[in-house]
């Protein structure tokens, strides 16, 4: 039989254990971050915390002394007195001085939070259903334009393991992006936030701030990132479907590793637009057009096809899909359907891309029709 003191051994240990696995896989507190509001965010919690931690030691200690000491099994009773002012002037008197302690340097973070003056580049984010653009608007990245999206090998794990216990990527499951935004570092960037649909929020835990994107209205903040790295975070606003699958990468390079990849993008996107020229084959069209619609098209319309109706029709055996005239199809992923959850993909996808993926969605399924050419889709712009 075991008895209680054993009893009490058995679970000091085993909270022993979870204590220590707790402590090595979570963290209760805040994390630093990297960037100097980050600091300043951490530094100015840790500040109101002490308070709260001395005025909690002050009052219950007071609390348990007065219940101890003064307890009517020795013989104590209560003082009978009505109105006392000197007691009133007190405790209104302290709370004042401890809530301007704490506005006072809660107000010099929040106004430095809100100051974007002086910045030394500009990006411009835009929130879409279930992805982030960024568009570089100055300095030598002006002009680049980048869609991030959920990394196809996460998004093709998450089909795969919709019921698994255990995700197979570890910490950076479901949050790797196909495309990460890149900064310098020891740069003041400005970020310009809004929406192309429904409400979305831009949040880097190690950045030290969020901001919501709103469709009509422009959110301003900045960051300066003073290590290189790869921060991580998602879209912290309930928006949809795959409000989950919708994460934020940001990688920081020094300036001059930032030069060169500022570089090689701009190479990247004269490419794309050379070969936007050329006659592609079928072979060609269906494999490009297969990735583009699993990272685009695949959460409404289904990896099958077969949509989600009413309100995600299916492209498996539709009339339009299947027209002689492409035309219809074409215009729709141009320019999307007013009151419809389909999205204009004008400004997200190139030429290549969208006739890569009407011709997949025109050829896959069972479906038969003819292929679409990047100059089809130039023509259309």
């Amino acid at each position: 039989m075991i008895t209680s003191n054993r009893w009490c051994q058995i679970l000091l240990t085993l909270f022993s254990l979870s204590a220590g696995t707790a402590v090595a896989d979570y963290t209760l507190n805040m994390t630093q971050g990297v960037t100097q509001t980050s600091h300043a965010v951490y530094d100015l919690h840790m500040i109101i915390f002490w308070i709260c931690v001395a005025i909690g030691i002050v009052v219950f200690g007071v609390m348990i002394y007065s219940m101890f000491r003064h307890r009517k099994s020795r013989g104590v009773k209560a003082a009978q007195f009505h109105e006392s002012t000197t007691m009133e002037f007190i405790w209104t008197l302290i709370p004042i001085i401890i809530l301007v302690s704490m506005a006072i340097p809660a107000t010099k973070v929040l106004l430095a939070m809100e100051d974007t003056s002086d910045a030394d580049m500009t990006v411009k984010v835009t929130g879409i259903q279930w992805k982030w653009k960024y568009d570089y608007v100055d300095t030598e990245a002006e002009g680049l334009s980048i869609v991030s999206s959920l990394h196809p090998d996460h998004n093709d794990a998450r089909q795969l393991n919709a019921n698994a216990d255990q995700p197979v990527f570890g910490d950076t499951y479901l949050l790797d992006g196909d495309n990460p935004l890149v900064v310098p570092t020891d740069k003041k960037i400005r970020f310009l936030l809004t929406a192309a649909d429904v409400i979305h929020s831009w949040w880097v835990p190690e950045l030290g701030w969020k901001k919501d994107a709103i469709p009509g209205f422009i959110n301003e903040s900045w960051t300066v990132i003073d290590q290189p790295g790869t921060y991580r975070g998602k879209c912290a606003e309930l928006c949809g479907k795959d409000h989950a699958f919708m994460p934020v990468v940001v990688v920081a390079k020094e300036p001059a590793d930032y030069a060169v990849w500022v570089a090689e993008q701009k190479q990247a996107a004269a490419d794309i637009a050379n070969s936007a020229d050329r006659v592609w084959t079928k072979d060609e069209l269906m494999a490009k057009g297969e990735a583009v619609y699993k990272t685009n098209c695949a959460a409404c319309h289904q990896p099958n096809g077969q949509g989600l109706p009413p309100v995600f029709p299916a492209l498996a055996g539709s009339a339009m899909a299947i027209a002689e005239d492409p035309a219809a199809h074409i215009d729709i992923v141009l320019n999307g359907k007013t009151g419809s959850a389909m999205a204009a993909y004008r400004d997200i996808l190139n030429d290549v891309d969208i006739a890569a993926v009407v011709t997949y969605e025109r050829n896959a399924w069972g479906n038969q029709a003819s292929i679409v050419q990047p100059a089809d889709i130039k023509a259309k712009r």
